[in-house]
């Protein structure tokens, strides 16, 4: 997380802003700053990832999540993530960020995170991550009951079967012959 200052103020309106259910989606606003730019002079691809950390502590906070974890020591952490760039966002563009919880299964969740300008998708991102306490790896079970979450979890989109499938695949990857 390189975005302290944004981090500070996301926090600052989630804690003062409307509470989200776990389900529902939240929007954060943004304008693209020189230092967010690459060489290409657009938004850095790196960037859109740490802008998207913005998104989940929206998530956590507004959900009223991120207390109850900061008093039992636990913390979330991300385990994978399938990022789409589609178009580049230019110097000083206005740029809202969606992010929500799409679902989770016995050992993730799951968080579709989208970059929209000009009603255009310029970057999608699919997350997988789990939370972590000091006794251990807390399961999405646990944490739903965290936020008073009592009804089933919805379906997994298809997509979280291809992505388990590619996952597998990866494991075998190796950078030497």
């Amino acid at each position: 997380m390189t975005l302290w200052l944004r981090l500070f103020w996301v926090v600052a309106a989630a804690l003062m802003g409307r509470r989200l259910t776990a389900l529902e989606p939240s929007h954060l606003f943004f304008h693209v700053l020189p230092n967010d730019l690459d060489i290409n002079l657009h938004m850095n691809n790196a960037r859109y990832l740490s802008v998207m950390d913005l998104g989940r502590a929206d998530l956590l906070v507004r959900t009223g999540l991120w207390g109850r974890l900061w008093r039992s020591g636990a913390h979330p952490v991300l385990a994978g993530s399938v990022v789409r760039y589609r178009r580049p966002l230019a110097p000083f563009q206005r740029y809202q960020l969606l992010s929500r919880l799409v679902g989770w299964d016995e050992r993730w969740f799951y968080i579709e995170h989208r970059i929209e300008s000009h009603q255009a998708v310029a970057c999608v991102a699919l997350v997988k991550g789990t939370f972590l306490s000091p006794s251990g790896r807390l399961s999405p079970a646990e944490m739903a009951k965290l936020i008073n979450w009592t009804a089933e979890p919805p379906p997994l989109p298809s997509w979280v079967g291809l992505w388990h499938d590619l996952d597998l695949g990866t494991e075998e990857l190796t950078c030497v012959p």
